[in-house]
């Protein structure tokens, strides 16, 4: 089935089956690589994108629940890297191995575009569904202060 997205500002189209997930449609028609496989059943948050705004596990979405929407990814956040969380998770060396980072950052993005000042328990009931192997949770949260301080762009 041919389905459009709009994906990081730009009109897309493609023709998959309708329960493909949308992990695999950015990924492999589209070539947006930065979203992650994580667990596969939206447990991790590693494939975490926003959809109309919202944090959703693109491992879990069918492409036909993300059709004519708004699709923003990693690759969306900053294109040179200049977002105040990504300076903030640079300066406070909040990632180990990594691989759960573009999950994280856009969960948190969507936290602050929503809640610019957010408390402790703002950012941990936002985070509670992106882990974090290597468990970074502190610095992922000081990473996400600093940025809110740093005044995040909506």
């Amino acid at each position: 089935m041919a389905f459009k997205f709009k994906v990081n500002g730009k009109s897309s189209a493609v023709d998959v089956d309708s329960d493909m997930p949308l992990l695999w449609v950015l990924r492999d028609v589209l070539d947006l690589r930065g979203t992650k496989f994580g667990c596969g059943a939206g447990l991790c948050g590693a494939c975490t994108v926003h959809v109309d705004g919202v944090p959703t596990k693109a491992c879990i979405t069918p492409a036909s629940a993300a059709a004519d929407k708004e699709i923003k990814t990693i690759e969306a956040l900053s294109p040179d890297g200049s977002h105040p969380l990504q300076l903030a998770w640079q300066e406070l060396d909040v990632p180990q191995c990594g691989y759960c980072q573009a999950g994280q950052l856009m969960a948190a993005a969507a936290l602050l575009e929503n809640n610019p000042k957010p408390s402790d328990a703002d950012i941990d009931n936002a985070m509670n569904g992106n882990l974090c192997r290597c468990g970074t949770y502190l610095r992922i949260r000081a990473a996400i202060h600093k940025a809110a301080a740093m005044s995040v762009p909506a």
